[in-house]
C-alpha cells in the first residue's frame, strides 16, 4: 500500500482541500513523556490531517449543502469526518480527531506535536506558562490540524526519514511576538499572519469561526443551510453520548420525560426533608 496507495488517497484528499503527512509513531513519542505515549510499535505508519483554508468553501459548505449535516455536534467536525472516512474507507485504521479526548480527560493525540514531528508545521514554544502554537511555511497560522490517522497493520522501515519542520519565525523577536499574539490577541487573527500567507479565511469563514460556538447554529440558519422550523435536527449515536440522557426524537414524548422528572425530583426534595424534620425531631425529644 505504500507509497503508491497513499498518493491516491492523498489526490482524493486535495480536492477537499485537506493534507496529510506521513509519519512514524516512534516520531511522536520520542518527543513525549511515557503518559502521553501512543500504545504502537515504534515503527507504526501515522498520518497527520490538517486542512487549508479553501476546506470551508470546497468541502464545509457542499457538505452542508448536500444536507449531510445530522444531529447536535460540531458541523465542521462532522464534516472533517466524512472526508476522512470518503477518502480511507476499507483500511485498518485508528482515527482520532482533535476534538476527541480520552476517559482522563486527556486529549486522543497533542494535535501540535504531531504537526511538528511529521515535518507539516514548527511548533513554538517558550514555557510552561504560555501555550504554543504551529506556523505553518505556507498558510503562515490559517490552517488546521484535524486529525491522526494511525494504519495499524502497516510498518514503515529506514525508508521513510523523519523532515524537519520549515522555521519560519526565526528571530527571538518575532517568536515571542508570534506567542504573544496567540495567548493574548487571539480573537483579532493577528498571530496568523506572523508570515506572509498563500492563502487567509475568507470573510464567510472568518464570520463563521468568530461566532461563539453555541451559536454557529444560528448563523448557519441565516445563511439558508440549517432548518429554520426550530427543530434540533436528528439525534445519532454519537448526540447521545453527548447527552445525560437518551432522549426521544418525538418532541411531545420528550416533554412528557421531563415532566416525569420533574415530578420525581420534587418527590425527592420532599421526602429528603421530611427526613431531615424526623431527624431533628428525635434529636430535641
Amino acid at each position: 500500500m505504500y507509497p503508491d496507495t497513499f498518493m491516491l488517497y492523498k489526490n482524493k484528499l486535495s480536492i477537499l482541500c485537506i493534507f496529510f503527512l506521513l509519519s512514524k509513531i516512534g516520531w511522536y513519542n520520542n518527543v513525549l513523556p511515557a503518559s502521553l505515549h501512543l500504545s504502537y510499535p515504534e515503527d507504526t505508519l501515522a498520518v497527520v490531517v490538517l486542512s487549508t483554508p479553501s476546506m470551508f468553501e470546497q468541502a464545509f459548505l457542499p457538505f452542508l449543502e448536500e444536507q449531510s449535516f445530522q444531529g447536535l455536534s460540531d458541523p465542521i467536525d462532522q464534516c472533517v469526518k466524512q472526508c476522512v472516512s470518503f477518502c480511507f474507507s476499507g483500511q485498518n485504521i485508528a482515527v482520532s480527531f482533535d476534538y476527541e479526548l480520552l476517559p482522563s480527560r486527556k486529549p486522543k493525540f497533542l494535535a501540535q506535536t504531531a504537526a511538528h514531528v511529521s515535518g507539516a508545521a514548527f511548533y513554538y514554544q517558550q514555557s510552561d506558562k504560555m501555550y504554543g502554537v504551529c506556523v505553518h511555511p505556507s498558510f503562515g497560522g490559517w490552517f488546521a490540524i484535524r486529525a491522526l490517522l494511525v494504519f495499524e497493520d502497516v510498518t514503515v522501515g529506514s525508508e521513510l526519514q523523519q523532515p524537519v519542520p520549515p522555521d519560519c519565525v526565526p528571530s527571538r523577536e518575532d517568536r515571542i511576538r508570534l506567542l504573544e499574539a496567540f495567548n493574548f490577541n487571539w480573537q483579532d487573527w493577528t498571530y496568523r499572519d506572523i508570515i506572509s500567507p498563500v492563502q487567509t479565511y475568507s470573510q464567510k469563514q472568518k464570520d463563521y469561526f468568530g461566532t461563539l460556538p453555541a451559536q454557529r447554529f444560528d448563523l448557519l440558519k441565516t445563511w439558508g443551510f440549517l432548518q429554520k422550523d426550530g427543530s434540533e435536527g436528528e439525534i445519532t449515536q454519537d448526540t447521545q453520548r453527548q447527552l445525560p440522557l437518551i432522549l426521544p426524537a418525538d418532541r411531545q414524548s420528550f416533554f412528557s420525560l421531563r415532566r416525569i422528572c420533574c415530578r420525581r425530583l420534587l418527590q425527592y426534595v420532599l421526602f429528603s426533608y421530611s427526613c431531615i424534620l424526623l431527624t431533628v425531631k428525635d434529636l430535641f425529644c
